[in-house]
C-alpha cells in the first residue's frame, strides 16, 4: 500500500510513450512548476515494449530511466503511481495488477474495451480504495477552464433546468480512404472506433457539465471505409512489415450517432465521427435550459458562450466570455487575462487534481466507477445499433 508517499514525493511510472505518453509527460514535467502541489511528482520510469525506443522516449520526455517489463515496474518500492497510456486492450490487465500492488493509477480513456473489463477495473479500484490507494480515468477535457466554468454556471442555476443537450466530436483524420490502417481501426486493440475514441469524451463531458447521468440511448454506428492499406513500414494489426498493395479490414465504426435521455429529464443528441472533412478536433457542446443556454467549441477553447433568457428581448443574445481571468478554474496559475491556454494544459490540470486528491486522501474524479458508467453507455449505443432498439443504461 502506498497511500502516503515518503518524503512528500510521488514517484510515477508511465506505461506507453506515444501520443498520449508525450502529453502526459509534459503534464508531469509542468504541473509542479506552475502549481503549488502538496506532493512533488517525480518522473521515475517509462515503460515500453521496445528497449531502444523506450530509452529514447525516456530521454526525450524527461523520465529518469526506462524499462520493458511493466509487471516488474509496478512491484517496485520506488514507484507510487502508474500512469497507463497504452491502447485499450491492455488497460484492464495493467490497472488491476497495479492497484493490487498498492499503486495509485491514472488510466487513459476509455477505461477499457468492454464493460466486463471496466467492471473488473472498478472492482479493483474499490478494493484498493479501502487501503488508501486511488484510481482515476483520464477524461482530460473536463479540465479545460471553459468546460469547468460551464459546469460551475449550471450548478449555480444560471441556465435553469437543463432540457436539451447537444454534443459533437468531429475529426477528419481518416476521411481519406487511402489513409493507412492503424491499431485504432482494429476492434481487438481499440474496442471501438469513433464511438469509444472520441464519443467517450462527449458522453463524459455532458454528464460532467449537467451532473445528470445518461439513462437510455438509441444509436447507429457506421463504417464508411471497410478496408485500408497497410503502411509499408509496419502492419497496424501484427507489427510485421506490410507488402505493397496489402490491405487490412477496418473492424470498428467510423462514425456514431445516438439519442439519449438523462436522469433530470433532458434529452440529448450525440455525434462522433472521424469523417467530418475540415474539422480537426471540434468538440461542440450546447446545453439549453429553462433560463438560458451555454455553448462551447474546443476549436475556440478559451471561449464560452452564455445566453441569459431573463434579459429583455431588445438586448438578449449569446454573450462571448473569454475564460482567461484568474477567477476562472485553473487559470490563476498561468498567464495574464487574454493570454489563452492550449490543448496540453488540460493534462497539467489533470495531474494537479490527481496529486491533490492523493495527498488529501480523497477520491479523484472521474473515478473508475465513472469510467465504467461511460463504458456502459458506449456498450448500449453499440447494442442499440445492432438491435435498432432503445437501450437502458444500468445504474
Amino acid at each position: 500500500m502506498n497511500d502516503t508517499p515518503s518524503a512528500g514525493t510521488l514517484a510515477v511510472a508511465m506505461v506507453g510513450h506515444a501520443f498520449m505518453g508525450a502529453a502526459h509527460s509534459q503534464a508531469w514535467r509542468t504541473a509542479p512548476r506552475f502549481f503549488d502541489l502538496p506532493l512533488d511528482p517525480t518522473m521515475s520510469v517509462l515503460c515500453g515494449r521496445d528497449a531502444g525506443r523506450a530509452a529514447a522516449a525516456a530521454s526525450r520526455l524527461g523520465w529518469a530511466e526506462s524499462a520493458t517489463d511493466w509487471r516488474s515496474v509496478i512491484t517496485r518500492d520506488d514507484v507510487d503511481l502508474v500512469d497507463i497510456c497504452t491502447p485499450g486492450d491492455s488497460h484492464a490487465e495493467i490497472a488491476v495488477a497495479a492497484l493490487d500492488a498498492g499503486k495509485h493509477v491514472l488510466c487513459e480513456k476509455p477505461l477499457a474495451n468492454t464493460v466486463a473489463e471496466a467492471e473488473q477495473m472498478a472492482e479493483a479500484a474499490e478494493r484498493a480504495r479501502a487501503a488508501g490507494v486511488r484510481a482515476m480515468v483520464g477524461f482530460t477535457y473536463r479540465r479545460v477552464p471553459a468546460i469547468a466554468f460551464a459546469r460551475q454556471l449550471v450548478a449555480e442555476g444560471r441556465i435553469g433546468e437543463v432540457r436539451h443537450v447537444r454534443a459533437q466530436y468531429l475529426q477528419d483524420w481518416i476521411a481519406d480512404p487511402e489513409a493507412p490502417h492503424s491499431w485504432r481501426l482494429d476492434k481487438e486493440r481499440a474496442g471501438s472506433g469513433a464511438l469509444g475514441d472520441i464519443g467517450a469524451h462527449i458522453v463524459d463531458l455532458t454528464q460532467f457539465i449537467t451532473q445528470d447521468r445518461i439513462t437510455e440511448v438509441s444509436g447507429q454506428l457506421v463504417t464508411f471505409v471497410k478496408e485500408r492499406p497497410v503502411a509499408a513500414e509496419h502492419s497496424g494489426l501484427s507489427g510485421t512489415a506490410g507488402r505493397a498493395g496489402e490491405t487490412a479490414p477496418v473492424t470498428v465504426d467510423d462514425a456514431a450517432v445516438f439519442l439519449a435521455k438523462f436522469t433530470g429529464g433532458a434529452v440529448g443528441v450525440f455525434e462522433a465521427t472521424r469523417f467530418a472533412t475540415g474539422r480537426k478536433n471540434a468538440i461542440r457542446i450546447e446545453i439549453n435550459g429553462s433560463a438560458g443556454s451555454l455553448a462551447f467549441d474546443f476549436e475556440d477553447m478559451n471561449v464560452l458562450h452564455l445566453y441569459d433568457a431573463t434579459e429583455p428581448d431588445e438586448t438578449a443574445g449569446f454573450k462571448r466570455i473569454l475564460v482567461t481571468e484568474s477567477t476562472h478554474p485553473y487559470v490563476a496559475a498561468w498567464w495574464p487575462p487574454g493570454h489563452g491556454l492550449g490543448y496540453e494544459h488540460g493534462f497539467t490540470h489533470q495531474v494537479v487534481d490527481l496529486v491533490t486528491a492523493i495527498a488529501e486522501g480523497t477520491d479523484p474524479a472521474p473515478t473508475f466507477a465513472d469510467g465504467l458508467q461511460v463504458q456502459r453507455v458506449l456498450a448500449a449505443v453499440e447494442t442499440s445499433s445492432d438491435t435498432r432498439l432503445w437501450q437502458e443504461i444500468p445504474a
